[in-house]
């Protein structure tokens, strides 16, 4: 049984089926538009598709394993019936874990995951090394061994939902990149949101590694923890393993080893932040055996990834950044103090039950107007108000922010899409946001 029929689901399917296994497919989407977007038939001998909601009974004893996509939350009926029953439910992840026979670097937490696994996977394929760049990122790790071409390497972006839904999951590289309040709406506690994160290394042994930020108070209170090798990076102090800044250059330093890579102004992409994933990358490609000459030249040239801190040029002096990947506090913190100039801020989205006070006094800080949209609007311009910062309008669409954004923006300054909130009350992800955000501002252009 998979329940959740989007591309990870999708791609546990069809590495069931290749297997041999009998493999029900089920959605909450209508089953015609289910069956016309897999290009399936709606039943066969090996497959039958289930739409239009999650009823309990589709499990029974029949069914000895249930793999559940990473936006489906236990609550589900068929779930609770699953365990109900004694049935495993496990992640994605996990399942295509089993069957991965290539090292795998695994990479979590709060923000810069994707930033930090696509530049690890690039210094890893600087090296030469055959390299899937996989998980939360976008491919399915399903989807890589469905290829049938092995790589060499699997570097793994992971979210806590993929995470909470594995067992036996064992990579011989991760990282924690650090642990802020986000999904608590799902998780219901940080501390079941840091349980779910330190998964990553729940079943690493002596032989395995795992990097861990030394300047995140949340990361670092796990260093005990694990069983296995731990190293650690900082952008603020000298670390005895690990990846740390000394008179403004990254070091990199193992035991008797250690290698000066470059300064941190030649790193290419921008902000206290995108150093931290500098760090924690190079010292994921270092632990894997890539040279530092390799590193520190791949580090000078990555731009960066789309929707993150985004540079969409200027119109009229005013200058668009679009950061929608920007999905929680934390991100949007950073955003705001990576971009020296004043902003005019395009904010808000589906409402994840984060505290919205810091987000709020940083705002008052850094932000000359914000553009507020979506479902968390008047929690949002609540916490506004109470910080004593009045300078916010409301838009009923994210095309309307960007009209109103520039209309509010001075030559100079930038309007940065950065919602500090997911994107699910109006889009169905962060890059369709980005996207429209693009569109809108290439119009204003012309």
């Amino acid at each position: 049984m998979v329940i959740g029929a989007a591309r990870s689901g999708v791609a546990s399917a069809m590495l069931l089926l290749r297997q041999g296994a009998l493999v029900t497919i089920n959605d909450c989407r209508p089953l015609a538009e289910l069956a016309r977007e897999l290009e399936m038939p709606v039943s066969n001998e090996a497959l039958r598709i289930v739409g239009g909601g999650h009823p309990a009974e589709i499990v029974n004893e029949d069914v000895v394993l249930v793999v559940k996509s990473p936006g489906i939350p236990d609550s589900l009926p068929p779930l609770v019936r699953a365990k109900e029953l004694g049935i495993p439910v496990i992640a994605e992840v996990e399942m295509a874990y089993w069957q991965l026979a290539c090292p795998l670097v695994a990479i979590t937490g709060t923000n810069g995951k994707t930033t930090t696994t696509a530049l690890t996977g690039e210094m890893y394929r600087a090296a030469g090394k055959k390299t899937a760049v996989a998980g939360n990122i976008g491919l399915p790790l399903s989807a890589v061994v469905l290829a049938g071409e092995r790589p060499e390497v699997v570097v793994a972006e992971l979210s806590s939902f993929q995470l909470e839904g594995t067992a036996t999951f064992r990579p011989q590289l991760a990282a924690i990149l650090n642990i802020t309040p986000d999904h608590l709406d799902r998780h219901g506690s940080m501390a079941a949101y840091r349980e779910a994160k330190a998964r990553i290394f729940a079943n690493q042994g002596p032989a395995e590694m795992l990097v861990i930020n030394a300047d995140d108070p949340e990361a670092y209170a796990l260093r005990e923890q694990p069983v296995s090798q731990v190293y650690l990076f900082s952008r603020r102090q000298e670390v005895a393993r690990g990846a740390f800044l000394r008179n403004g250059f990254l070091v990199l330093r193992d035991g008797e080893r250690e290698a000066v890579l470059l300064h941190q102004q030649e790193i290419c992409i921008p902000g206290a932040h995108n150093l931290e994933n500098a760090l924690a990358a190079s010292l994921l490609a270092w632990l894997g055996g890539i040279e530092a000459e390799i590193i520190a030249d791949v580090l000078r040239r990555f731009p960066g990834v789309p929707h993150r801190l985004e540079s969409l040029g200027s119109v009229s002096g005013v200058h668009f950044v679009n950061d929608s990947k920007g999905t929680n506090i934390d991100a949007a913190l950073k955003a705001l103090t990576a971009l020296p100039e004043k902003k005019v801020l395009i904010a808000g989205g589906y409402d994840k039950g984060a505290d919205f006070t810091l987000f709020a006094a940083a705002v008052k800080e850094h932000v000359s107007h914000v553009v507020v949209i979506g479902q968390v609007a008047k929690r949002l311009t609540a916490a506004f108000d109470q910080a004593g910062f009045a300078a916010y309008t409301f838009a009923a669409t994210l095309e309307e922010a960007v009209s109103i954004a520039y209309r509010q923006a001075q030559p100079g300054e930038a309007v940065l899409l950065s919602p500090a909130c997911a994107s699910w009350d109006m889009f169905s992800s962060f890059e369709e946001r980005g996207e429209r955000f693009k569109k809108a501002v290439r119009e204003l252009g012309g």
